[in-house]
């Protein structure tokens, strides 16, 4: 026999469940575990069984044993091996890092898996050398946390000396001189807030606003697909969540490689990434009780070994009723979900290009989602909100309280103790309960004398709350273990002491590109029809999409899929927030990444005009609709790689000036490459996802490209 249970600390939210049935019936306290067991046939050889067993798990975050059926393992081996007790450990480890030269320095960087260059390794060495000491684990930790490119974005902040046909030109950054400035310029006085808060957010009507915001998780999906897709989607709600507003409806764009080829050495199958990924956001979001009303699929060699996994999430709220200004003598609570060990260097990771290792040797940083858990938190926080119980808000994402914390602390400072921290088991390291991204956590700065009334919100619910400690108002974030100091970092530096990176780029138009052949094209189509739609880039995703709710909350009103028999594509959904109002919100997006390849300019332009035609195609008012940009692209530091980048951000200003649109929110996922043992990179293609919220303002008269019917005139426009 196999037995297949969760590696310990993961988390099994059967189990969970079960422990929790147990004390409400009295049996508090009592440890539970729940996995799968296997019976072979009694012909199969050990050597057959242990094959089987390495199929039925997957080694990042499941352990398999074989056992004869007629000695089953002793119960106390179990409890050893799947709940084994762990004292606490309150090691504080001091780094030293003052005496190092640049190699040191470097190698430092990466044995602590904290993807920083040797610019700001180099800065941290002389401001801990102006304080006469080294850092903690916990101060070297959050600082690279804080840096990575996941977090600080880095690349599109940097000075970039760009050259292409028509010259060269140095770029002040590229979120602020081509997406910040295209909003700026384009200045719709219905923006309520783009690019300071976890989502954008527009007016929906004189009373509410709507917000949006789409999300990648494409590194943690290629080693689990499942908990990677899985998480992805638990970590955009929490965006939105963390904006004050409740989600009505979830988008996910996909990219695999083709399913019939081989992948890379090391890398997962295509086939097994497209199955856990599909299933993990359906897992997640119909948990959650959330419709998944839009989205793409795409398959290119290119994604073989990096999958991109696009989340998004739509929320609605009162209009003003968010607030985000945390006040000295707030404390510091978490809520929702237990910190354990999964998710670490999450941050960093996704900082990094992945190996053939990757799987074996970063499986700490695969977060594993309990959606039910987070819908107990999203059906309780709109009631804090309402009854006005916290100053601030935001979730714990990548970085876990290193970031929320960090980031709600930037000019307040904080007092933080961490063993106040519900942990989902003993044996942290102080740092590691300070970095974990373990899932379904939110952070709130409430007034002390607000915190029983959000205690009675919360139980209500059941959802579990602690106090980690207050905003000081001294600009000092000050993380203690058991009393003692374990990071005391100036919060100026934390945010504004990294170094401006200072990258080289080129764009050269590719030579050699093959025109289209169209020869042989005449007579009877029908093959030439059929291998079109047998491509999967063309062929029917309704098997994709009916493992989604699309109808839970009752909202959709224009569907995913449209037609006589509802199994051909829509254009974008139309979703009607309040139902009685006539007003609606179109959903939407674009993408064609095979663009890029003659021309990354062009691909933007095409995108951000897709995307915007989807939405209006449906019904949306093309002067009320706003834009996402979710840029996947290779590494920035090779200026190839960086070139075509730049000409994509370019395209996006242009084509959102010409078209009046205003960016709200974004997101760049970078270094998706995967280096095999050969030393070969395999790059994902230059990839753009532009999604679209647009006001239908009568969903009465929505559109729909099955609206037509017998002796309607076609028209081309």
């Amino acid at each position: 026999m196999i037995d297949v249970l969760p590696r310990p600390g993961v988390t099994d939210a059967e189990g969970d469940s079960l422990a929790a049935a147990l004390a409400a019936d009295g049996f508090a306290g009592v440890r539970t575990r729940t996995g799968m067991r296997y019976l072979l046939p009694p012909h199969a050889d050990a050597a057959s069984a242990e094959r089987a067993a390495r199929r039925l798990a997957h080694p990042v975050v499941e352990h398999a044993s074989v056992h004869s059926a007629d000695r089953p393992p002793a119960p106390e081996r179990w409890s050893a091996e799947f709940m084994p007790e762990a004292a606490p450990v309150g090691t504080v480890e001091v780094v030293p890092i003052r005496g190092l030269d640049d190699d040191g320095l470097r190698a430092l960087s990466d044995s602590r898996l904290l993807a920083l260059p040797l610019a700001d390794m180099r800065a941290v060495q002389t401001h801990f050398a102006a304080l006469a000491r080294d850092p903690t684990d916990v101060e070297l930790e959050t600082i690279a946390q804080t840096w990575s490119e996941h977090c600080a974005h880095r690349t599109f902040r940097a000075t970039i000396h760009h050259r292409d046909p028509d010259g060269e030109r140095t770029i002040d950054g590229l979120l602020k001189t081509f997406i910040v400035a295209a909003t700026d310029r384009v200045n719709r006085p219905w923006v309520r807030s783009a690019f300071k808060d976890n989502a954008g957010v527009i007016a929906f009507d004189t009373d509410r606003d709507v917000s949006f915001k789409v999300e990648t998780h494409n590194h943690p999906s290629a080693i689990e697909p499942f908990g990677g897709a899985n998480t992805g989607v638990g970590g955009v709600v929490r965006d939105v969540l963390g904006v004050s507003a409740e989600p009505i409806a979830n988008t996910d764009v996909l990219c695999f490689g083709p399913l019939g080829e081989s992948a890379p050495p090391g890398a997962l199958p295509s086939a097994d990434v497209f199955a856990g990924v599909i299933a993990g956001i359906a897992d997640y979001g119909n948990k959650m009780g959330i419709p998944t009303v839009n989205g793409a699929v795409l398959f290119d060699p290119g994604y073989a070994a990096n999958p991109l996994v696009f989340c998004g999430t739509v929320g609605l709220a009162p209009r003003g009723a968010h607030p985000d200004q945390p006040q000295p003598g707030d404390l510091v609570i978490v809520a929702g979900g237990r910190t354990g060990r999964d998710g670490i260097h999450g941050a960093t990771f996704s900082s990094e290009v992945l190996d053939a290792d990757a799987s074996a040797d970063l499986g700490s940083v695969v977060q594993i989602g309990d959606p039910i858990v987070e819908k107990r938190l999203a059906d309780a926080l709109p009631r804090a909100r309402d009854l006005g119980l916290y100053s601030a808000i935001t979730d714990c994402g990548a970085g876990g309280f290193s970031s929320a914390v960090g980031e709600m602390a930037a000019k307040l400072g904080a007092d933080i103790e961490l063993t106040n921290a519900p942990l989902k088991y003993a044996g942290l390291r102080p740092w590691e309960i300070w970095l974990s991204e373990a899932q379904e956590r939110m952070i709130l700065a409430v007034p002390p004398g607000n915190w029983p009334a959000l205690q009675d919100v919360f139980a209500a619910e059941g959802v579990e709350a602690a106090v980690l400690g207050t905003f000081t108002g001294d600009g000092v974030l000050r993380i203690r273990h058991r009393g003692r100091v374990a990071a005391e970092l100036d919060g100026v530096f934390l945010h504004e002491g990294m170094p401006r990176r200072e990258l080289e780029s080129r764009w050269e138009p590719p030579s050699g590109v093959a025109p289209v052949c169209t020869a042989g094209l005449t007579g009877d189509l029908t093959p030439w029809l059929k291998r079109a739609l047998a491509d999967p880039n063309v062929a029917s995703k309704e098997p994709i999409v009916r493992q989604y709710d699309h109808e839970v909350q009752g909202r959709t009103i224009g569907k995913p899929l449209v037609g006589p028999r509802d199994i051909g594509p829509a254009d974008a959904a139309v979703v009607q927030p309040v139902p009685r109002s006539r007003r609606g919100l179109a959903i939407g997006c674009g993408i064609n990444p095979r663009y890029g390849a003659l021309d990354p300019y062009a691909m933007a332009l095409l995108a951000v005009d897709e995307a915007l035609r989807n939405v209006v195609a449906v019904g949306a008012d093309p002067a009320r609709t706003a834009i996402l940009d979710n840029f996947c692209w290779g590494n920035p530091n090779l200026p190839d790689r960086l070139g075509g980048l730049v000409r994509a951000a370019q395209g996006c200003h242009d084509a959102a000036v010409g078209l009046r649109l205003p960016f709200i929110s974004g997101k760049d996922s970078l270094f998706n490459e995967y280096l095999t043992e050969d030393g070969a990179i395999h790059a994902i293609p230059g990839t753009l996802l532009i999604s679209a919220l647009g006001i239908v303002p009568d969903v009465a008269r929505m559109a729909s490209s099955a609206s037509q019917a017998p002796g309607n005139l076609l028209y081309l426009v």
